[in-house]
Protein backbone atom coordinates (compact mmCIF):
# COMPACT_ATOMS: atom_id res chain seq x y z
CA UNK A 1 0.00 0.00 0.00
CA UNK A 2 1.13 3.15 -1.04
CA UNK A 3 2.20 5.90 1.99
CA UNK A 4 -0.40 8.73 2.85
CA UNK A 5 0.04 12.52 3.77
CA UNK A 6 -1.32 15.77 4.49
CA UNK A 7 0.74 18.69 4.22
CA UNK A 8 -0.37 22.08 5.89
CA UNK A 9 -0.06 25.46 4.92
CA UNK A 10 -1.03 28.06 8.06
CA UNK A 11 -1.68 31.54 8.77
CA UNK A 12 0.30 32.28 12.10
CA UNK A 13 -2.43 32.05 15.08
CA UNK A 14 -4.84 29.97 13.24
CA UNK A 15 -3.40 26.80 15.15
CA UNK A 16 -1.63 24.95 12.71
CA UNK A 17 1.14 23.58 14.32
CA UNK A 18 -1.47 22.38 16.85
CA UNK A 19 -3.69 20.47 14.54
CA UNK A 20 -1.24 18.71 13.08
CA UNK A 21 0.45 17.15 16.02
CA UNK A 22 -3.34 16.39 17.13
CA UNK A 23 -4.07 14.62 14.09
CA UNK A 24 -0.59 13.08 13.92
CA UNK A 25 -1.54 11.83 17.81
CA UNK A 26 -4.65 10.28 16.54
CA UNK A 27 -3.62 8.63 13.53
CA UNK A 28 -0.85 7.66 15.56
CA UNK A 29 1.87 9.03 12.68
CA UNK A 30 4.44 11.71 13.19
CA UNK A 31 3.92 15.42 12.20
CA UNK A 32 7.33 16.81 11.24
CA UNK A 33 7.71 21.04 11.33
CA UNK A 34 10.14 22.44 13.24
CA UNK A 35 11.79 18.83 13.44
CA UNK A 36 12.80 18.73 9.67
CA UNK A 37 15.01 21.72 10.52
CA UNK A 38 16.64 19.20 13.04
CA UNK A 39 16.97 16.66 10.36
CA UNK A 40 18.30 18.96 7.99
CA UNK A 41 21.15 19.78 10.14
CA UNK A 42 22.21 15.82 10.83
CA UNK A 43 22.96 16.33 6.61
CA UNK A 44 24.99 19.22 6.59
CA UNK A 45 27.62 21.19 8.47
CA UNK A 46 25.86 24.60 9.27
CA UNK A 47 24.90 24.84 12.93
CA UNK A 48 21.15 24.06 13.60
CA UNK A 49 21.00 27.19 15.57
CA UNK A 50 22.12 29.12 12.09
CA UNK A 51 19.85 26.92 10.21
CA UNK A 52 16.64 27.99 12.66
CA UNK A 53 17.19 31.81 11.77
CA UNK A 54 16.35 31.62 8.24
CA UNK A 55 13.07 28.70 9.00
CA UNK A 56 10.39 29.61 6.88
CA UNK A 57 12.22 32.96 5.78
CA UNK A 58 14.12 34.04 3.05
CA UNK A 59 17.64 35.30 3.64
CA UNK A 60 18.07 39.57 2.98
CA UNK A 61 20.84 41.12 2.18
CA UNK A 62 24.40 39.38 -0.01
CA UNK A 63 25.99 37.97 2.59
CA UNK A 64 26.70 34.18 1.97
CA UNK A 65 28.46 31.54 4.00
CA UNK A 66 31.61 32.17 3.20
CA UNK A 67 31.51 35.39 5.01
CA UNK A 68 30.61 33.43 8.04
CA UNK A 69 32.50 30.03 8.36
CA UNK A 70 35.46 29.34 6.52
CA UNK A 71 34.84 25.67 8.05
CA UNK A 72 31.86 25.03 6.92
CA UNK A 73 31.67 22.12 3.91
CA UNK A 74 32.68 23.57 0.55
CA UNK A 75 29.67 22.41 -1.12
CA UNK A 76 27.91 25.09 0.94
CA UNK A 77 30.25 27.87 1.40
CA UNK A 78 28.94 29.67 -1.68
CA UNK A 79 25.55 29.45 -1.10
CA UNK A 80 22.63 31.19 1.19
CA UNK A 81 22.25 29.44 4.01
CA UNK A 82 18.26 29.98 3.56
CA UNK A 83 18.94 27.88 0.28
CA UNK A 84 20.96 25.29 1.24
CA UNK A 85 17.91 24.91 4.32
CA UNK A 86 15.45 24.57 1.51
CA UNK A 87 17.34 22.21 -0.51
CA UNK A 88 17.93 20.02 2.40
CA UNK A 89 14.28 19.83 3.61
CA UNK A 90 13.00 19.12 0.29
CA UNK A 91 14.68 16.01 0.05
CA UNK A 92 14.25 15.03 3.55
CA UNK A 93 10.22 15.66 2.73
CA UNK A 94 10.47 13.32 -0.29
CA UNK A 95 11.95 10.64 1.39
CA UNK A 96 10.20 10.52 4.55
CA UNK A 97 6.30 10.70 2.28
CA UNK A 98 8.20 7.72 0.29
CA UNK A 99 8.50 5.86 3.36
CA UNK A 100 6.28 6.29 6.33
CA UNK A 101 2.56 8.29 6.52
CA UNK A 102 3.14 11.48 8.10
CA UNK A 103 2.04 15.16 8.26
CA UNK A 104 4.07 17.88 7.19
CA UNK A 105 3.15 21.51 8.57
CA UNK A 106 4.79 24.40 6.46
CA UNK A 107 8.06 24.07 4.79
CA UNK A 108 6.67 24.34 1.38
CA UNK A 109 6.04 20.64 1.74
CA UNK A 110 2.86 20.91 -0.44
CA UNK A 111 4.48 22.28 -3.35
CA UNK A 112 7.74 19.76 -3.03
CA UNK A 113 4.88 17.38 -2.93
CA UNK A 114 2.82 17.86 -5.82
CA UNK A 115 3.26 15.75 -8.06
CA UNK A 116 2.84 13.27 -5.47
CA UNK A 117 0.45 11.04 -5.12
CA UNK A 118 -1.75 9.99 -2.25
CA UNK A 119 -1.33 13.35 -0.59
CA UNK A 120 -3.47 16.27 0.10
CA UNK A 121 -2.88 19.50 0.47
CA UNK A 122 -4.63 21.67 3.21
CA UNK A 123 -4.87 25.59 4.30
CA UNK A 124 -5.19 26.90 7.34
CA UNK A 125 -7.10 30.26 8.33
CA UNK A 126 -8.62 32.90 10.65
CA UNK A 127 -9.73 35.89 10.99
CA UNK A 128 -6.71 38.91 12.43
CA UNK A 129 -8.54 39.61 15.74
CA UNK A 130 -8.53 35.81 16.58
CA UNK A 131 -4.84 35.25 15.58
CA UNK A 132 -4.41 38.34 17.71
CA UNK A 133 -5.51 36.72 20.61
CA UNK A 134 -3.97 33.53 20.15
CA UNK A 135 -0.41 34.88 20.01
CA UNK A 136 -1.71 37.10 23.05
CA UNK A 137 -2.33 34.07 25.25
CA UNK A 138 0.37 31.64 23.91
CA UNK A 139 3.06 34.32 23.74
CA UNK A 140 2.14 36.38 26.91
CA UNK A 141 2.60 39.35 25.27
CA UNK A 142 -0.09 42.81 24.08
CA UNK A 143 -2.23 42.74 21.79
CA UNK A 144 0.04 45.56 19.96
CA UNK A 145 2.95 43.22 20.20
CA UNK A 146 0.96 40.06 18.96
CA UNK A 147 -0.15 42.24 15.69
CA UNK A 148 3.17 43.08 14.92
CA UNK A 149 4.30 39.55 15.31
CA UNK A 150 1.62 38.25 13.52
CA UNK A 151 2.22 40.83 10.21
CA UNK A 152 6.02 39.68 10.45
CA UNK A 153 5.53 35.84 10.61
CA UNK A 154 2.68 35.95 8.35
CA UNK A 155 5.26 38.35 5.83
CA UNK A 156 8.01 35.65 6.07
CA UNK A 157 6.08 33.02 5.49
CA UNK A 158 4.38 34.42 2.60
CA UNK A 159 7.99 35.87 0.72
CA UNK A 160 9.48 32.18 1.76
CA UNK A 161 6.63 30.32 0.28
CA UNK A 162 6.29 32.44 -2.74
CA UNK A 163 10.32 32.81 -4.18
CA UNK A 164 11.11 29.31 -3.69
CA UNK A 165 6.99 27.49 -5.11
CA UNK A 166 6.51 30.60 -7.64
CA UNK A 167 2.99 30.53 -6.48
CA UNK A 168 1.00 32.92 -3.73
CA UNK A 169 1.08 31.47 -0.08
CA UNK A 170 -1.95 32.58 0.54
CA UNK A 171 -4.20 31.50 -2.73
CA UNK A 172 -6.65 29.23 -1.78
CA UNK A 173 -6.69 27.63 -5.15
CA UNK A 174 -2.89 26.10 -4.73
CA UNK A 175 -4.37 23.55 -1.71
CA UNK A 176 -6.75 20.64 -1.99
CA UNK A 177 -8.88 22.48 1.50
CA UNK A 178 -8.86 25.69 3.12
CA UNK A 179 -10.62 25.92 6.54
CA UNK A 180 -11.16 28.83 8.66
CA UNK A 181 -9.73 27.37 12.06
CA UNK A 182 -12.04 29.73 13.98
CA UNK A 183 -15.06 27.89 12.58
CA UNK A 184 -14.89 24.79 13.75
CA UNK A 185 -13.04 23.85 17.42
CA UNK A 186 -10.02 21.64 17.35
CA UNK A 187 -11.28 18.22 17.46
CA UNK A 188 -13.53 18.94 14.51
CA UNK A 189 -11.03 19.98 12.21
CA UNK A 190 -9.16 17.08 13.27
CA UNK A 191 -12.28 15.00 12.67
CA UNK A 192 -12.14 16.73 8.94
CA UNK A 193 -8.88 16.23 8.10
CA UNK A 194 -9.06 11.76 9.80
CA UNK A 195 -11.88 11.50 7.02
CA UNK A 196 -9.33 13.14 4.33
CA UNK A 197 -6.94 11.13 5.48
CA UNK A 198 -8.56 7.72 5.65
CA UNK A 199 -9.77 8.15 2.15
CA UNK A 200 -6.40 8.65 0.53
Amino acid sequence: MSTRFITIGRQFGSNGRLIGHELAGRLGINCYDKSLIKLAAEHTDIPYEDLKLVDERKETGWKYLVDENEQLAKQYRYEHIDEVLFQLQSKIIKDLASKEDCIFVGRCADYVLKDVPHGKHIFLYAPDEVRIQTAVERYQVDAKKAASLMKKVDKDRSYYYNYYTDQDWDDWNSYDMAIDTNAFAVDEIVDILETVYRKL
